[in-house]
């Protein structure tokens, strides 16, 4: 049997890429950190994952699986060497420490004369994560490597959509390597970026207009997150699907999804009766009360999730720049601004800012609004509007 390498055995990796490879005959390789978890993985050769809906549940076991740590690099070499499929699952700052193993494998296999592609796909929350990769990969080679990099090494962006939260404590000690997720099972990745001929991965579609996945990944899926945990913080919620069944949010959260949806169409000639039913099925999806996803979980790190190019901001200039006014995004930045967990200290920078800016300044320095612009003056006038009734 084959080997897939996984690096990150966390929600993504465990919790829907290791499912797809080994639903498609490789033995999982973990790299991970994580002692405790390596050990059982390697003791057990399997973990469960348990598929969880308003409908029911689906017990899985994913086998065969194996485990190995970070720091130790030539092993994780030696997997890599022999490999030609694996995954990143790490989180984007974890990857310049993912970067030098990478360009180890390459100069082992380029020493080896192995003239067969490695190709990872690239599972992290950023855009262009694959080049963003390479360019620290090619850091550690020299010419000569890298040229065999452009050849050998496949860095392929996907668009993660399978919903995949943290397990509540209490089962987390009772089964350390359980993972639960949603249902939803579709992989698309950047045909282009492949080296070679592109694996048989149960579910991945390679797709030649990714930017277009990227975009509806971004400016529907993730905005309509965002958009769902700040509305629902202001009126006091604590899971996605219960804020749903309010009306006013559930109106609020369709008409941001909607807004992007018609953006994108038009951007990237998209059917927008196909958007549509994309949104409508996010929305049934959203509403899933056994994964019991919290508003926290969907609003945590406010900075980030109302910068310029991010899923709300981003979502509300792509609808600009298609020549729309956007109408429900204004609202859902401001309310972003509302946001304040006592768990999310970056939460709590934003509302530092707020109170030493004002939410004029606020606004221009994480989003880059202008106040003076008529999206700067629809947001203020949204975030005063929820002041007085928050």
């Amino acid at each position: 049997m084959s080997k897939a390498v996984i690096f990150g055995a966390g929600n993504i990796g465990r919790g829907f890429i290791g499912q797809l490879f080994s639903e498609s005959g490789y033995e999982v390789c973990f790299v991970d950190i994580d002692v405790e978890l390596i050990d059982r993985l390697n003791n057990d050769r399997a973990y469960p994952l348990h598929l969880v809906s308003n409908h029911g549940q689906e017990q899985l076991v994913i086998a065969p699986v194996s485990a190995t740590h970070a720091g130790k690099v030539s092993q994780v070499v030696d997997v890599l060497r022999g490999c030609t499929l694996g995954a990143t699952a790490v989180g984007v700052r974890a990857l310049p420490h993912v970067a030098p193993v990478i360009a180890n494998a390459v100069q082992q296999r380029m020493v080896g004369d192995i003239d067969l592609p490695l190709n990872l796909i690239i599972c992290e929350n950023r855009q262009n994560a694959g080049e963003y990769l390479r360019s620290l990969v090619y850091e550690h080679l020299s010419e000569e490597e890298k040229e065999y990099a452009d050849r050998f090494l496949g860095l392929v962006d996907t668009v993660i959509g399978r919903m995949v939260p943290p397990l509540p404590e209490d089962l987390r000690v009772e089964e350390p390597t359980l993972i639960r997720a949603e249902p939803y099972k579709q992989l698309p990745v950047a045909k282009n970026m492949f080296r070679g001929t592109i694996p048989d991965v149960v579910s991945m579609q390679a797709e030649d207009n990714f930017e277009a996945f990227t975009a509806m990944k971004l400016f529907i899926h993730n905005a309509g997150h965002a958009a769902l945990a700040y509305f629902g913080f202001l009126l006091g919620y604590q899971y996605g699907w219960e804020a749903l069944e309010n009306t006013d949010i559930y109106t609020d959260v369709r008409g941001v999804m909607q807004e992007s949806s018609e953006a994108i169409s038009k951007k990237y000639h998209i059917d927008p009766v196909a958007l549509d039913a994309y949104s409508q099925e996010l929305i049934q999806r959203f509403q899933n009360k056994a994964l019991g996803d919290t508003l926290f979980r969907l609003g945590r790190d406010p900075m980030r999730k109302l910068s310029p190019e991010d899923r709300l901001v981003g979502a509300a200039r792509l609808v600009e720049e298609v020549g729309s006014a956007p109408g429900f995004l204004p609202k859902a930045i401001a309310a972003g601004y509302h946001f304040h967990h006592p768990e999310d200290e970056i939460s709590s920078e934003v509302q530092g800012m707020i109170n030493s800016l004002g939410i004029e300044g606020a606004l221009q320095k994480i989003s880059g609004i202008s106040p003076n612009e008529t999206l700067g003056q629809r947001v203020l006038q949204a975030y005063n509007h929820q002041t007085m009734s928050f």
